[in-house]
């Protein structure tokens, strides 16, 4: 169900087989989703040549905070959520640093990972 009356909510269960995942940013639930326009947006901020470029500065693991809001906010755009990155920057998210970190690792896993992996390595809640 989508709503919100100010226009930024996705709410609902996320469907991990589309690559979803829920988390709480601004204090409320929404869906983030790595959809075909927010790799390529990540791609275009990352200054990567493909997709498998894009995986494998991912798979390094090193990621910078400023990373960390890319990743989100592109998430959080293909889920279906309308804000920009600066609207992100200010939003609290649900567990802090660490919590962002599981996030971008939950979405990372359920839009990269093969389908057998991505249920143990991220289960649905």
């Amino acid at each position: 169900m989508r709503g919100g009356g100010d226009g930024l909510a996705v709410l609902g269960r996320a469907n991990r087989r589309r690559g979803e995942v829920e988390a709480v940013i601004g204090g409320e639930r929404r869906i983030l989703c790595l959809t075909l326009g927010a790799l390529a947006e990540l791609e275009t901020a990352f200054g990567a040549e493909s997709l498998a470029d894009l995986g494998q500065r991912f798979a390094a693991g090193r990621l910078r905070a400023q990373d960390l809001m890319h990743i989100l906010g592109a998430g959080l755009r293909g889920g279906g959520n309308r804000l920009n990155d600066e609207d992100l920057a200010e939003m609290a998210v649900e567990g802090g640093i660490a919590g962002a970190a599981a996030i971008v690792r939950d979405l990372l896993v359920a839009t990269f990972a093969p389908e057998a992996e991505r249920g143990a390595a991220a289960p649905d809640p």
